[in-house]
């Protein structure tokens, strides 16, 4: 049965951002388990910089605010990737270095399909 968690991930280094979503995960999370069986994932991306949230004070989840939703296929990084991952994540994440090694974390990355973004623009009134 399909539902939702939370992970962390980066899209690349601060200053070479690639749009590609990379995640460093465990085997041991049944999130993970579940998406080495069957690989199809979406992800769910609040508006957290947008002009009308950030003027209007508003919280970034509020539902006035844009959604960015990627959905594709979750598959392990290959080796020739993974250096760069690496960078990608620890970069913007530096306490997953300290994360308990006995949980085999690797990284997986989504091969996005499909963007849909929902911008539900209100007038004021």
């Amino acid at each position: 049965m399909p539902y939702g968690n939370c992970l962390l991930l980066s899209d690349g280094p601060v200053n070479n951002s690639t749009g590609i979503p990379f995640f460093y995960v465990t085997p041991k999370d049944n999130t993970v388990a579940d998406l080495l069986k069957n690989p199809v994932a979406s992800l769910t991306l609040p508006e957290a910089d947008g002009n009308f949230c950030r003027k209007n004070v508003i919280d970034p989840e509020d539902p006035r605010c844009a959604r960015l939703t990627l959905t594709g296929q979750m598959v392990t990084v290959p080796p020739e990737e993974v250096e760069f991952a690496k960078q990608a994540m620890f970069s913007r994440h530096p306490v997953v270095r300290k994360w308990p090694r006995s949980y085999e974390w690797f990284f997986m990355k989504m091969n996005i399909e499909h963007i849909w973004l929902q911008s539900c623009a209100f007038s004021k009134e």
